[in-house]
Protein backbone atom coordinates (compact mmCIF):
# COMPACT_ATOMS: atom_id res chain seq x y z
CA UNK A 1 0.00 0.00 0.00
CA UNK A 2 2.72 2.49 1.01
CA UNK A 3 4.70 1.57 -2.07
CA UNK A 4 1.65 2.23 -4.26
CA UNK A 5 1.12 5.64 -2.63
CA UNK A 6 4.81 6.42 -3.05
CA UNK A 7 4.71 5.46 -6.72
CA UNK A 8 1.62 7.62 -7.23
CA UNK A 9 3.30 10.72 -5.79
CA UNK A 10 6.51 9.94 -7.70
CA UNK A 11 4.58 9.79 -10.98
CA UNK A 12 2.59 12.92 -10.08
CA UNK A 13 5.70 14.98 -9.28
CA UNK A 14 7.41 13.79 -12.47
CA UNK A 15 4.29 14.70 -14.48
CA UNK A 16 4.22 18.19 -12.96
CA UNK A 17 7.94 18.58 -13.60
CA UNK A 18 7.37 17.58 -17.20
CA UNK A 19 5.48 20.80 -17.90
CA UNK A 20 8.20 23.08 -16.52
CA UNK A 21 9.42 24.28 -19.94
CA UNK A 22 5.88 25.20 -21.07
CA UNK A 23 4.89 26.77 -17.74
CA UNK A 24 8.10 28.79 -17.62
CA UNK A 25 7.34 30.10 -21.11
CA UNK A 26 3.86 31.15 -19.94
CA UNK A 27 5.41 32.86 -16.90
CA UNK A 28 7.86 34.73 -19.13
CA UNK A 29 5.01 35.79 -21.44
CA UNK A 30 2.98 37.15 -18.50
CA UNK A 31 6.03 38.99 -17.19
CA UNK A 32 6.54 40.51 -20.64
CA UNK A 33 2.88 41.57 -20.74
CA UNK A 34 3.19 43.21 -17.31
CA UNK A 35 6.32 44.95 -18.57
CA UNK A 36 4.20 46.74 -21.18
CA UNK A 37 2.56 48.64 -18.32
CA UNK A 38 5.87 49.93 -16.96
CA UNK A 39 7.86 50.88 -20.08
CA UNK A 40 6.97 54.58 -19.73
CA UNK A 41 8.00 54.98 -16.09
CA UNK A 42 11.61 55.87 -16.83
CA UNK A 43 10.43 58.65 -19.14
CA UNK A 44 8.31 60.03 -16.27
CA UNK A 45 11.36 60.04 -14.00
CA UNK A 46 13.42 61.97 -16.55
CA UNK A 47 10.70 64.47 -17.37
CA UNK A 48 9.86 64.96 -13.69
CA UNK A 49 13.47 65.81 -12.93
CA UNK A 50 13.46 68.82 -15.25
CA UNK A 51 9.99 70.32 -15.35
CA UNK A 52 6.59 70.54 -13.73
CA UNK A 53 3.44 72.30 -14.78
CA UNK A 54 3.02 75.94 -13.75
CA UNK A 55 -0.21 77.90 -13.58
CA UNK A 56 -0.77 81.60 -14.31
CA UNK A 57 -2.31 83.92 -11.70
CA UNK A 58 -6.06 83.40 -11.52
CA UNK A 59 -8.42 85.88 -13.15
CA UNK A 60 -11.21 84.95 -10.75
CA UNK A 61 -11.46 83.81 -7.13
CA UNK A 62 -13.76 80.82 -6.86
CA UNK A 63 -15.92 79.67 -3.96
CA UNK A 64 -14.76 76.53 -2.15
CA UNK A 65 -15.79 74.14 0.57
CA UNK A 66 -13.08 72.48 2.65
CA UNK A 67 -14.09 69.00 3.86
CA UNK A 68 -12.43 67.34 6.85
CA UNK A 69 -13.49 63.83 7.95
CA UNK A 70 -12.33 63.34 11.55
CA UNK A 71 -12.49 60.59 14.14
CA UNK A 72 -11.18 61.50 17.60
CA UNK A 73 -8.87 64.20 16.26
CA UNK A 74 -9.17 66.81 19.02
CA UNK A 75 -5.36 66.96 19.32
CA UNK A 76 -4.72 68.15 15.76
CA UNK A 77 -7.87 69.42 14.05
CA UNK A 78 -7.61 72.88 15.60
CA UNK A 79 -4.16 73.36 14.05
CA UNK A 80 -5.47 72.44 10.59
CA UNK A 81 -8.44 74.82 10.81
CA UNK A 82 -6.10 77.55 12.07
CA UNK A 83 -3.88 77.09 9.00
CA UNK A 84 -6.98 77.36 6.79
CA UNK A 85 -8.16 80.50 8.55
CA UNK A 86 -4.70 82.05 7.99
CA UNK A 87 -4.91 81.67 4.21
CA UNK A 88 -4.28 84.75 2.08
CA UNK A 89 -7.40 83.83 0.09
CA UNK A 90 -10.68 85.78 0.65
CA UNK A 91 -12.26 84.23 3.76
CA UNK A 92 -15.82 84.78 2.53
CA UNK A 93 -15.13 82.35 -0.33
CA UNK A 94 -14.05 79.46 1.92
CA UNK A 95 -16.37 77.40 4.14
CA UNK A 96 -14.92 74.71 6.38
CA UNK A 97 -16.98 71.56 6.96
CA UNK A 98 -16.05 68.86 9.48
CA UNK A 99 -17.72 65.49 9.93
CA UNK A 100 -17.02 64.23 13.46
CA UNK A 101 -17.29 60.55 12.62
CA UNK A 102 -18.12 58.27 15.57
CA UNK A 103 -16.10 60.52 17.88
CA UNK A 104 -15.83 59.92 21.60
CA UNK A 105 -13.75 63.02 22.30
CA UNK A 106 -14.25 66.77 21.80
CA UNK A 107 -13.43 66.87 18.06
CA UNK A 108 -16.80 68.45 17.21
CA UNK A 109 -16.45 71.09 19.92
CA UNK A 110 -12.92 72.05 18.84
CA UNK A 111 -14.04 72.26 15.20
CA UNK A 112 -16.96 74.56 16.02
CA UNK A 113 -14.88 76.74 18.33
CA UNK A 114 -12.49 77.31 15.43
CA UNK A 115 -15.26 78.35 13.06
CA UNK A 116 -16.05 75.16 11.15
CA UNK A 117 -19.50 73.86 10.31
CA UNK A 118 -19.58 70.48 12.02
CA UNK A 119 -21.88 67.52 11.46
CA UNK A 120 -21.74 64.56 13.82
CA UNK A 121 -22.17 61.03 12.55
CA UNK A 122 -22.73 57.88 14.59
CA UNK A 123 -22.73 54.71 12.52
CA UNK A 124 -19.95 52.34 13.51
CA UNK A 125 -21.14 49.70 11.04
CA UNK A 126 -19.93 51.85 8.13
CA UNK A 127 -16.47 52.82 9.29
CA UNK A 128 -14.46 54.02 6.31
CA UNK A 129 -13.47 57.59 5.50
CA UNK A 130 -15.55 57.26 2.35
CA UNK A 131 -18.76 56.74 4.36
CA UNK A 132 -17.94 59.84 6.42
CA UNK A 133 -17.54 61.88 3.22
CA UNK A 134 -20.77 60.43 1.82
CA UNK A 135 -22.59 61.59 4.96
CA UNK A 136 -20.97 65.03 4.74
CA UNK A 137 -21.95 65.55 1.10
CA UNK A 138 -25.52 64.49 1.87
CA UNK A 139 -25.75 67.16 4.56
CA UNK A 140 -24.15 69.83 2.36
CA UNK A 141 -26.66 69.00 -0.38
CA UNK A 142 -29.52 69.29 2.11
CA UNK A 143 -28.40 72.52 3.80
CA UNK A 144 -26.54 74.37 1.04
CA UNK A 145 -26.80 72.53 -2.26
CA UNK A 146 -23.80 70.90 -3.94
CA UNK A 147 -23.53 73.72 -6.48
CA UNK A 148 -23.30 76.36 -3.75
CA UNK A 149 -19.56 75.71 -3.95
CA UNK A 150 -17.60 75.56 -7.19
CA UNK A 151 -14.97 73.21 -5.83
CA UNK A 152 -14.31 70.91 -2.88
CA UNK A 153 -11.05 70.40 -1.00
CA UNK A 154 -10.49 67.25 1.06
CA UNK A 155 -8.01 67.15 3.93
CA UNK A 156 -7.21 64.85 6.82
CA UNK A 157 -7.34 66.35 10.30
CA UNK A 158 -3.57 66.17 10.79
CA UNK A 159 -2.78 68.30 7.72
CA UNK A 160 -1.41 71.84 7.73
CA UNK A 161 -1.49 74.29 4.81
CA UNK A 162 0.99 76.86 3.62
CA UNK A 163 -0.45 80.37 3.78
CA UNK A 164 -0.87 80.61 -0.01
CA UNK A 165 -2.18 77.07 -0.52
CA UNK A 166 -5.73 77.89 -1.62
CA UNK A 167 -4.51 80.80 -3.75
CA UNK A 168 -2.17 78.47 -5.61
CA UNK A 169 -4.80 75.77 -6.04
CA UNK A 170 -7.26 78.39 -7.26
CA UNK A 171 -4.80 79.23 -10.06
CA UNK A 172 -5.01 75.65 -11.31
CA UNK A 173 -8.78 75.52 -10.87
CA UNK A 174 -9.24 78.84 -12.68
CA UNK A 175 -7.22 77.49 -15.62
CA UNK A 176 -9.95 74.92 -16.18
CA UNK A 177 -8.60 71.89 -14.29
CA UNK A 178 -11.34 69.81 -12.67
CA UNK A 179 -9.23 67.68 -10.31
CA UNK A 180 -5.96 68.90 -8.80
CA UNK A 181 -3.64 67.35 -6.24
CA UNK A 182 -0.78 69.17 -4.52
CA UNK A 183 2.69 68.98 -2.99
CA UNK A 184 2.58 66.66 0.03
CA UNK A 185 5.26 67.50 2.56
CA UNK A 186 5.73 65.99 6.03
CA UNK A 187 5.60 67.80 9.36
CA UNK A 188 7.26 65.00 11.36
CA UNK A 189 9.82 63.91 8.73
CA UNK A 190 12.64 63.57 11.27
CA UNK A 191 10.65 62.00 14.11
CA UNK A 192 11.89 58.48 13.35
CA UNK A 193 12.80 56.16 10.48
CA UNK A 194 9.23 54.88 10.01
CA UNK A 195 7.89 58.40 9.43
CA UNK A 196 10.80 59.13 7.08
CA UNK A 197 9.89 56.21 4.78
CA UNK A 198 6.41 57.66 4.27
CA UNK A 199 7.80 61.16 3.75
CA UNK A 200 10.23 59.93 1.10
CA UNK A 201 7.46 57.94 -0.58
CA UNK A 202 5.25 61.01 -1.05
CA UNK A 203 8.18 62.97 -2.48
CA UNK A 204 9.09 60.07 -4.76
CA UNK A 205 5.50 60.06 -6.04
CA UNK A 206 5.83 63.74 -6.91
CA UNK A 207 9.00 63.20 -8.90
CA UNK A 208 8.08 59.82 -10.36
CA UNK A 209 4.43 60.45 -11.21
CA UNK A 210 2.77 63.79 -10.53
CA UNK A 211 5.11 66.22 -12.28
CA UNK A 212 5.33 64.38 -15.61
CA UNK A 213 1.67 63.43 -15.80
CA UNK A 214 0.61 66.99 -15.12
CA UNK A 215 2.91 68.38 -17.82
CA UNK A 216 1.51 65.85 -20.30
CA UNK A 217 -2.10 66.63 -19.27
CA UNK A 218 -2.70 63.01 -18.29
CA UNK A 219 -4.09 61.84 -14.96
CA UNK A 220 -1.97 61.46 -11.89
CA UNK A 221 -3.29 59.63 -8.83
CA UNK A 222 -5.10 61.11 -5.85
CA UNK A 223 -3.38 60.06 -2.62
CA UNK A 224 -5.91 60.34 0.18
CA UNK A 225 -5.72 64.02 1.04
CA UNK A 226 -4.69 67.45 -0.22
CA UNK A 227 -6.75 67.62 -3.40
CA UNK A 228 -9.45 69.74 -5.02
CA UNK A 229 -12.20 68.82 -7.47
CA UNK A 230 -15.09 70.56 -9.23
CA UNK A 231 -18.65 70.22 -7.96
CA UNK A 232 -19.71 68.39 -11.12
CA UNK A 233 -17.97 65.25 -9.87
CA UNK A 234 -20.31 65.00 -6.87
CA UNK A 235 -23.58 66.29 -8.27
CA UNK A 236 -24.99 62.83 -7.61
CA UNK A 237 -23.21 62.52 -4.26
CA UNK A 238 -20.05 60.77 -3.08
CA UNK A 239 -19.99 57.07 -3.98
CA UNK A 240 -16.48 56.00 -2.96
CA UNK A 241 -16.77 54.15 0.34
CA UNK A 242 -14.21 51.36 -0.01
CA UNK A 243 -11.10 50.93 2.14
CA UNK A 244 -9.18 53.28 -0.18
CA UNK A 245 -11.64 55.83 -1.49
CA UNK A 246 -8.82 57.77 -3.16
CA UNK A 247 -7.92 54.92 -5.53
CA UNK A 248 -11.57 54.33 -6.38
CA UNK A 249 -12.14 58.05 -7.00
CA UNK A 250 -9.04 58.25 -9.21
CA UNK A 251 -9.92 55.22 -11.30
CA UNK A 252 -13.55 56.24 -11.75
CA UNK A 253 -12.65 59.83 -12.71
CA UNK A 254 -10.11 58.69 -15.31
CA UNK A 255 -12.52 56.11 -16.69
CA UNK A 256 -15.02 58.94 -17.22
CA UNK A 257 -12.47 61.04 -19.09
CA UNK A 258 -11.21 63.48 -16.46
CA UNK A 259 -7.65 64.73 -16.25
CA UNK A 260 -6.06 64.81 -12.79
CA UNK A 261 -3.48 67.55 -12.58
CA UNK A 262 -0.79 68.43 -10.05
CA UNK A 263 0.15 71.83 -8.65
CA UNK A 264 3.74 71.91 -7.40
CA UNK A 265 3.33 75.39 -5.89
CA UNK A 266 0.55 74.40 -3.46
CA UNK A 267 2.19 72.86 -0.38
CA UNK A 268 0.56 71.11 2.56
CA UNK A 269 1.99 69.05 5.41
CA UNK A 270 0.97 65.63 6.64
CA UNK A 271 1.69 63.62 9.81
CA UNK A 272 3.18 60.18 9.18
CA UNK A 273 2.93 57.05 11.35
CA UNK A 274 5.86 56.41 13.67
CA UNK A 275 4.92 52.88 14.76
CA UNK A 276 5.79 49.87 12.61
CA UNK A 277 2.61 48.16 13.87
CA UNK A 278 0.42 51.06 12.79
CA UNK A 279 2.30 51.32 9.49
CA UNK A 280 1.75 47.64 8.69
CA UNK A 281 -1.93 47.88 9.58
CA UNK A 282 -2.35 50.90 7.31
CA UNK A 283 -0.41 49.33 4.45
CA UNK A 284 -2.52 46.15 4.56
CA UNK A 285 -5.64 48.34 4.32
CA UNK A 286 -4.12 50.21 1.37
CA UNK A 287 -3.25 46.91 -0.31
CA UNK A 288 -6.77 45.53 0.16
CA UNK A 289 -8.22 48.73 -1.25
CA UNK A 290 -5.80 48.50 -4.16
CA UNK A 291 -7.07 45.02 -5.01
CA UNK A 292 -10.71 46.12 -4.70
CA UNK A 293 -10.11 49.16 -6.94
CA UNK A 294 -8.49 46.90 -9.55
CA UNK A 295 -11.52 44.58 -9.51
CA UNK A 296 -14.00 47.48 -9.64
CA UNK A 297 -12.34 49.75 -12.21
CA UNK A 298 -9.82 47.61 -14.08
CA UNK A 299 -12.22 46.48 -16.80
CA UNK A 300 -13.63 49.95 -17.69
CA UNK A 301 -10.09 51.33 -17.90
CA UNK A 302 -8.99 48.41 -20.07
CA UNK A 303 -11.94 48.94 -22.43
CA UNK A 304 -11.19 52.65 -22.69
CA UNK A 305 -7.73 51.87 -24.05
CA UNK A 306 -9.30 50.30 -27.14
CA UNK A 307 -12.76 51.86 -27.57
CA UNK A 308 -12.31 55.30 -26.04
CA UNK A 309 -14.52 56.67 -23.27
CA UNK A 310 -17.02 53.88 -22.63
CA UNK A 311 -19.06 56.23 -20.40
CA UNK A 312 -19.46 58.90 -23.07
CA UNK A 313 -23.03 59.69 -24.07
CA UNK A 314 -24.02 58.01 -27.31
CA UNK A 315 -24.94 60.15 -30.30
CA UNK A 316 -28.62 60.31 -31.28
CA UNK A 317 -29.51 57.83 -34.01
CA UNK A 318 -28.71 59.20 -37.43
CA UNK A 319 -26.41 61.97 -36.20
CA UNK A 320 -23.07 61.95 -37.96
CA UNK A 321 -19.87 61.88 -35.98
CA UNK A 322 -17.80 65.06 -36.23
CA UNK A 323 -14.08 64.35 -36.34
CA UNK A 324 -11.95 67.30 -35.24
CA UNK A 325 -8.29 67.68 -34.37
CA UNK A 326 -9.22 68.43 -30.75
CA UNK A 327 -11.42 65.33 -30.50
CA UNK A 328 -8.66 63.10 -31.92
CA UNK A 329 -6.05 64.48 -29.52
CA UNK A 330 -8.41 64.12 -26.57
CA UNK A 331 -9.14 60.54 -27.58
CA UNK A 332 -5.42 59.71 -27.65
CA UNK A 333 -4.87 61.47 -24.32
CA UNK A 334 -7.74 59.66 -22.63
CA UNK A 335 -6.76 56.24 -23.95
CA UNK A 336 -3.21 56.65 -22.67
CA UNK A 337 -4.43 58.05 -19.34
CA UNK A 338 -6.65 54.97 -18.97
CA UNK A 339 -3.68 52.74 -19.79
CA UNK A 340 -1.50 54.60 -17.29
CA UNK A 341 -4.09 54.43 -14.50
CA UNK A 342 -4.69 50.74 -15.16
CA UNK A 343 -0.92 50.25 -14.90
CA UNK A 344 -1.07 51.69 -11.37
CA UNK A 345 -3.91 49.37 -10.37
CA UNK A 346 -2.53 46.08 -11.67
CA UNK A 347 -1.15 44.23 -8.61
CA UNK A 348 2.10 43.28 -10.33
CA UNK A 349 3.97 42.26 -7.19
CA UNK A 350 1.18 39.87 -6.24
CA UNK A 351 0.93 38.34 -9.72
CA UNK A 352 4.70 37.89 -9.89
CA UNK A 353 4.83 36.28 -6.45
CA UNK A 354 2.08 33.79 -7.34
CA UNK A 355 3.82 32.88 -10.61
CA UNK A 356 7.15 32.56 -8.82
CA UNK A 357 5.72 30.20 -6.19
CA UNK A 358 3.93 28.04 -8.74
CA UNK A 359 6.47 27.93 -11.57
CA UNK A 360 9.90 28.93 -10.26
CA UNK A 361 9.60 27.12 -6.94
CA UNK A 362 7.15 24.23 -7.11
CA UNK A 363 7.15 23.16 -10.78
CA UNK A 364 10.91 23.82 -11.01
CA UNK A 365 11.47 21.61 -7.95
CA UNK A 366 9.33 18.87 -9.51
CA UNK A 367 11.36 19.16 -12.71
CA UNK A 368 14.60 18.75 -10.79
CA UNK A 369 13.13 15.87 -8.78
CA UNK A 370 12.78 14.03 -12.08
CA UNK A 371 16.05 15.15 -13.66
CA UNK A 372 18.46 16.00 -10.83
CA UNK A 373 20.21 19.28 -9.97
CA UNK A 374 23.28 20.81 -11.57
CA UNK A 375 23.41 24.52 -10.78
CA UNK A 376 25.55 27.34 -9.42
CA UNK A 377 24.63 28.60 -5.98
CA UNK A 378 25.80 32.07 -7.06
CA UNK A 379 25.34 32.36 -10.82
CA UNK A 380 28.20 34.37 -12.38
CA UNK A 381 25.62 35.73 -14.86
CA UNK A 382 23.22 36.89 -12.15
CA UNK A 383 22.60 40.41 -10.78
CA UNK A 384 25.41 42.53 -9.35
CA UNK A 385 24.97 41.08 -5.83
CA UNK A 386 25.03 37.48 -7.04
CA UNK A 387 28.08 38.15 -9.19
CA UNK A 388 29.80 39.73 -6.20
CA UNK A 389 29.09 36.69 -4.03
CA UNK A 390 30.32 34.44 -6.81
CA UNK A 391 33.54 36.46 -6.93
CA UNK A 392 34.00 36.16 -3.15
CA UNK A 393 33.11 32.49 -2.72
CA UNK A 394 34.00 31.17 -6.14
CA UNK A 395 31.96 28.69 -8.18
CA UNK A 396 29.89 26.92 -5.55
CA UNK A 397 28.25 24.15 -7.54
CA UNK A 398 25.19 22.24 -6.29
CA UNK A 399 24.52 18.75 -7.63
CA UNK A 400 22.00 16.09 -6.67
CA UNK A 401 20.68 12.95 -8.32
CA UNK A 402 16.98 12.74 -9.19
CA UNK A 403 14.80 12.33 -6.10
CA UNK A 404 13.68 14.11 -2.98
CA UNK A 405 17.11 15.62 -2.29
CA UNK A 406 17.07 17.27 -5.72
CA UNK A 407 13.55 18.54 -4.98
CA UNK A 408 14.66 20.19 -1.71
CA UNK A 409 17.91 21.56 -3.15
CA UNK A 410 16.21 23.12 -6.17
CA UNK A 411 13.45 24.66 -4.07
CA UNK A 412 16.04 26.10 -1.70
CA UNK A 413 18.03 27.53 -4.62
CA UNK A 414 14.91 29.16 -6.05
CA UNK A 415 14.21 30.84 -2.71
CA UNK A 416 17.85 31.94 -2.38
CA UNK A 417 18.01 33.42 -5.89
CA UNK A 418 14.77 35.30 -5.35
CA UNK A 419 15.91 36.64 -1.99
CA UNK A 420 19.22 37.83 -3.45
CA UNK A 421 17.37 39.51 -6.29
CA UNK A 422 15.07 41.35 -3.89
CA UNK A 423 18.02 42.40 -1.69
CA UNK A 424 19.92 43.73 -4.73
CA UNK A 425 16.84 45.66 -5.85
CA UNK A 426 16.19 47.13 -2.39
CA UNK A 427 19.81 48.25 -2.00
CA UNK A 428 19.58 50.07 -5.33
CA UNK A 429 16.41 51.77 -4.08
CA UNK A 430 18.50 53.57 -1.46
CA UNK A 431 19.73 55.76 -4.32
CA UNK A 432 16.19 57.06 -4.76
CA UNK A 433 16.26 58.38 -1.19
CA UNK A 434 19.57 60.10 -1.95
CA UNK A 435 18.05 61.57 -5.12
CA UNK A 436 14.97 62.86 -3.25
CA UNK A 437 17.05 64.46 -0.50
CA UNK A 438 19.11 66.28 -3.14
CA UNK A 439 16.36 67.55 -5.47
CA UNK A 440 13.90 68.44 -2.69
CA UNK A 441 16.46 69.84 -0.25
CA UNK A 442 14.98 73.35 -0.29
CA UNK A 443 11.50 72.15 0.67
CA UNK A 444 12.34 69.58 3.33
CA UNK A 445 12.77 70.63 6.96
CA UNK A 446 16.39 70.65 8.10
CA UNK A 447 17.55 67.16 9.07
CA UNK A 448 20.94 66.19 10.51
CA UNK A 449 23.19 64.53 7.86
CA UNK A 450 23.56 61.36 9.95
CA UNK A 451 19.79 61.04 10.15
CA UNK A 452 19.57 61.48 6.40
CA UNK A 453 22.09 58.69 5.93
CA UNK A 454 20.05 56.44 8.24
CA UNK A 455 16.84 57.27 6.39
CA UNK A 456 18.44 56.39 3.06
CA UNK A 457 19.36 52.96 4.45
CA UNK A 458 15.92 52.31 5.99
CA UNK A 459 13.98 53.74 3.03
CA UNK A 460 13.61 50.39 1.13
CA UNK A 461 11.52 49.02 4.01
CA UNK A 462 8.59 51.06 2.67
CA UNK A 463 8.41 48.95 -0.49
CA UNK A 464 9.23 45.74 1.39
CA UNK A 465 6.29 46.30 3.75
CA UNK A 466 4.15 47.19 0.74
CA UNK A 467 4.92 43.89 -0.98
CA UNK A 468 4.15 41.81 2.09
CA UNK A 469 1.02 43.86 2.82
CA UNK A 470 -0.25 42.94 -0.64
CA UNK A 471 0.36 39.23 -0.02
CA UNK A 472 -1.41 39.39 3.34
CA UNK A 473 -4.32 41.45 1.99
CA UNK A 474 -5.16 38.76 -0.57
CA UNK A 475 -6.22 36.41 2.21
CA UNK A 476 -6.97 38.68 5.19
CA UNK A 477 -10.33 40.26 5.96
CA UNK A 478 -9.51 43.93 6.42
CA UNK A 479 -11.55 46.52 8.27
CA UNK A 480 -10.97 50.25 8.48
CA UNK A 481 -9.29 51.48 11.67
CA UNK A 482 -8.26 55.07 12.43
CA UNK A 483 -4.61 56.10 12.41
CA UNK A 484 -3.76 58.04 15.60
CA UNK A 485 -2.47 61.61 15.17
CA UNK A 486 -0.80 63.31 18.10
CA UNK A 487 1.72 65.76 16.63
CA UNK A 488 1.51 69.24 18.18
CA UNK A 489 3.42 70.84 15.28
CA UNK A 490 1.68 73.95 13.92
CA UNK A 491 2.12 75.80 10.65
CA UNK A 492 4.01 78.48 12.63
CA UNK A 493 6.52 75.87 13.81
CA UNK A 494 7.11 74.72 10.23
CA UNK A 495 7.53 78.28 8.96
CA UNK A 496 10.21 78.89 11.61
CA UNK A 497 12.09 75.76 10.51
Amino acid sequence: MLEAVGNFFHDLICAVGGIYTESNAVRAAIFAFLGIFTFHKQFYWILGFFITRRFKPAKENHKYAVLIPARNEEAVIGNLIDSINRQDYPKELVTIFVVADNCTDSTAQVARENGAVCYERFNDAERTKGFALKFLFENIEKDYGIEAFEGYFIFDSDNLLNKDYITRMNEAFDSGEKIITSYRNTKNFDENWVASTYALHWLRSIRQNHRARSVLHLATNIQGTGFLFANELVRDGWHYTSLTEDRAFTADAVAHGYQISYNDAAVFYDEQPTSIRIALRQRIRWAKGHLLAFVESGWPLFKNIFVGNCFKEKRPKGEKRKITKEAVLEGIRHRFASFDTLAQLIPRSLIKMILWLIVSVFIYACHKYANGVEAYMFNPKGNWLVRGLNYVFGDVYITASPGIKAFIYSMSLAVLWNALGKIAYDIKQMLIAVYVFIVERKRIIKIHPLKKALYCITWPTFDIIGRWAMYIALFKKVTWKPIPHTSKVTINDIEKK
